[in-house]
């Protein structure tokens, strides 16, 4: 396998386009879900020059009544090591069961700042086979307003490689 992927392009929609074949190539016949999330987050992470960009697993916290998420694989500074249901980004992002793009963290109600750099952040869930959230994706940016639909769109597409690595 490649050291380091290739993202050509100058657009953000160019960049994703030749990205996404390059995970799908990154997956193909790694049955481990962990390894392939791994490369996934790394692929994203260098491949679009994203800040930070990790997930966090839906996971019984130490009350098995309560679940919460807990932190995965990820590129970047230390993070948050668990978020309950409802709480920051993360939290919404699992409630709501729907991609969140947030412009400027600071207006976000609840936001919970892992890092003091980061300004915006786009929150995506994936489901099981029982369309349950199984895990978010978590992407941030140091600038401001960052994300947009051409990001949600592609994401949601990683988002679908994601599931079916989980065999959902």
């Amino acid at each position: 396998m490649a050291e380091s992927l290739v993202v050509s392009g100058t657009s953000k929609k160019e960049k994703y386009e030749s990205l996404l074949p390059q995970i799908h190539a990154l997956v193909a016949g790694e049955p481990d879900f962990i390894a392939n999330i791994s490369n996934i987050i790394s692929a994203l992470k260098f491949g679009m020059d994203f800040f930070w960009v990790g997930v966090y697993f839906v996971s019984p916290a130490i009350n098995p009544a309560k679940e919460e998420l807990v932190l995965g694989p990820f590129q970047g500074p230390v993070a948050c090591t668990r978020i309950g249901f409802g709480k920051g980004v993360c939290g919404a992002s699992w409630e709501q069961q729907q991609t969140i793009i947030v412009e400027d963290v600071k207006q976000f109600p609840g936001h919970i700042a892992c890092s003091s750099l980061s300004r915006s952040e786009i929150v995506l869930p994936a489901f099981d086979k029982n369309e349950k959230v199984m895990l978010v994706l978590d992407v941030d940016s140091e600038q401001l307003a960052t994300f947009d639909e051409t990001d949600k769109f592609y994401l949601e597409q990683v988002m679908m490689i994601i599931s079916k690595c989980a065999g959902q």
